[in-house]
């Protein structure tokens, strides 16, 4: 299980939130932290520990009045660590280089690829001819329905016909490096892992994936690592000190085989 930090940045400004409660209407959110330091700075310190393949998020949408702060954040960020995070948010077959030649190691792509409810392989293989599959990232952040999990756009606010399934990942993986996957029912929570969602995406290995959403606890992480069968990477956001939370950066670093 390998760490795999995160930037969130809303409103200019590097943020924990509720996942669900973002709303592009108002660029609202339910804010857990807002960090007084700004997006450069953790990507130095990420750098600092050697810690790669960690994202970078862009939650205000293009067209935002705050989009143009939260994109000058990202891409500072990016340039303090070359090569060493990914990026996503708004990521389109246009704009996926200008990331890239700013120092993003991928791109990481949703609503570009998921529109109208389904997977738009158009789409999907004009990015992959773009930025090269090596540089790619599908987010399939999900959340839960009665027959099993479904993958949402839009910030996490429009479900798609799409459920995440074995079959669906190994579909997908010819297309992607990795996939990243927000369990946004219990995302900004810190209140526990989606377990379900936990043993599905530990069934399957073909290219990493990194789980993200609920973590609150040392004993989340150890729940995730034997659930995942120790295949799964992961995020921690709102649980950790260096976002107002009660985990010790250094502890979970450990935990991942990090030691500084």
């Amino acid at each position: 299980m390998e760490f795999r930090p995160c930037i969130d940045i809303h409103n200019g400004k590097v943020k924990q939130i509720v996942g669900g409660s973002l709303k592009d209407e108002g660029n609202q959110a339910q804010e857990n932290f807002v960090a007084t330091q700004d997006a450069a700075f953790f990507a130095k310190l990420y750098q600092k520990y050697g810690i790669k393949g960690g994202h970078i998020i862009l939650l205000n949408p293009i067209g935002s009045e705050y989009y143009n702060d939260t994109k000058a954040q990202a891409v500072s960020a990016l340039k303090s660590y070359p090569g060493g995070m990914q990026i996503g948010g708004g990521i389109t077959a246009e704009n996926a280089a200008e990331f890239l030649s700013a120092g993003a190691s991928h791109v990481i792509v949703t609503s570009y690829v998921f529109k109208n409810g389904q997977i738009h392989y158009e789409n999907l293989e004009r990015l992959v001819k773009e930025t090269g599959r090596e540089h790619l990232v599908l987010d399939l952040s999900c959340r839960k329905r009665e027959d099993g999990y479904y993958i949402v756009t839009d910030r996490w606010q429009k479900f798609t016909e799409e459920k995440v399934t074995e079959a669906l990942l190994e579909k997908l993986s010819a297309y992607a490096d990795e996939f990243l996957v927000h369990a946004v029912d219990v995302e900004g929570k810190a209140a526990g892992i989606e377990k379900e969602l936990a043993v599905l995406l530990g069934k399957w290995r073909k290219i990493p994936i990194t789980y993200a959403g609920g973590v609150g606890s040392m004993e989340d992480l150890l729940e995730l690592k034997e659930l995942g069968k120790d295949r799964l990477n992961v995020t921690v956001g709102s649980a950790l000190d260096l976002f107002g939370g009660a985990m010790e950066f250094e502890k979970v670093l450990s935990f991942c085989g990090i030691d500084k």
